[in-house]
């Protein structure tokens, strides 16, 4: 079931950042801006705690084809990392743009082998215009098509590819786990010496570091399938939390300059829920919330939700928040009717 919130046609939507200034004085006014450092040291403590005790439990259960099956919680635990190297990235966890770095590259390169420069860069230049194409990377060109011109400019077996991406997607995501991997160590190339040494060497410890873990507690056979499941079930879990974000939302045309409410809400979705989608998601499914207010510390999230639901309705704009099945039908609805739109148009050219 899905929910969107309109307000009276008669208060049409301002395309300036004006209307955002009054929500944002009133969050900042409520404290929930100000940093939880205590909910993010217990929840890194837990997370460090949880991954250790998986990789006991694999070094327990010794070289039965049954400790594959760790891979799965191995996954969950690693998306948690994810998400706490995310909120690093958007200066939610410390007070310092320093500390909350140093964070980001325990958490992401050394802890998950996954680049925080190269998830900052990609990540924030999606916040600044969401479902923009041509600024927003998440909606660039690529293997899938997220509209009509990319998949008419497919060809060879990419076209095939955009023809079939809906039903392809979930099964794409389980190679998502290497390619941000592979994606991080590519975007070294290019940037400063400092961050080559320095990111590129706990991206190299992380990978010995989990080879010689794996391999050391199962025989080979084993260790490759724990890897593979680990791996393709993290991809999965990211891609989807990351799917119903802004998947089938508003896309601004080439040129068009959106307000700061506008640009976040509209291209936005949230996901309906209580505590175990919160944690499942980590957060994201407040969506909306997330993006008008990024540096908002996690767990607070919930709370900023009712003030930014009444303050579009007060100010003509769309809220738009579904259940978590209805977000993934509406995502690959869109993918499949730009993928046979496009794909069609230029047969028929």
């Amino acid at each position: 079931m899905s929910t969107t919130l309109d307000a009276p046609p008669a208060r049409a939507v301002r395309p300036s950042g004006s209307d955002f200034a009054p929500l944002a004085r009133r969050v900042r006014d409520s404290g929930l801006l100000d940093r939880r450092r205590g909910y993010y040291a217990r929840a890194i403590g837990l997370n460090l705690a949880a991954t250790a005790a998986l990789w006991a439990a694999v070094a327990w259960a010794g070289d039965g084809w049954w400790t594959v099956l760790l891979g799965i919680p191995l996954a969950v635990a690693a998306a948690r990392t994810a998400f706490l190297g995310h909120d690093s990235g958007h200066r939610q966890i410390a007070r310092s743009a320093r500390a909350n770095r140093w964070l980001g590259l325990l958490l992401g390169n050394l802890l998950l082998g996954m680049g925080s420069g190269w998830w900052n860069d990609k990540h924030n230049r999606h916040h600044a215009n969401p479902n923009h194409v041509g600024k927003d990377p998440d909606v660039g060109e690529g293997v899938l098509a997220w509209t009509e011109e990319q998949a008419a400019g497919k060809r060879g077996a990419l076209r095939w590819v955009a023809r079939h991406q809906a039903a392809l997607f979930f099964p794409l995501l389980t190679l998502e786990g290497v390619n941000l991997k592979i994606g991080s160590v590519l975007f070294l190339r290019g940037r400063s010496r400092r961050d080559q040494v320095v990111e590129g060497g706990l991206l190299l410890v992380h990978a010995v570091g989990y080879l010689v873990l794996v391999f050391s507690l199962l025989p080979v056979g084993q260790a490759l399938a724990l890897m593979a499941l680990q791996h393709a079930l993290f991809g999965v879990h990211l891609g989807a939390v990351f799917a119903p974000n802004h998947k089938g939302m508003a896309m601004p045309e080439p040129g068009e300059r959106w307000g700061h409410l506008r640009r976040q809400v509209l291209t936005s979705r949230n996901v309906r829920g209580g505590v175990v989608t919160d944690w499942l998601m980590g957060g994201l499914n407040y969506q909306i919330e997330h993006h008008l207010f990024p540096g908002i510390p996690r767990c607070n999230l919930r709370s900023v939700r009712p003030l930014v639901r009444e303050h579009c309705a007060a100010v003509g704009m769309t809220y738009t928040e579904t259940g978590l099945l209805t977000s993934y039908r509406d995502a690959l609805r869109h993918m499949r009717e730009v993928a046979e739109q496009g794909t069609t148009e230029r047969g028929m050219t």
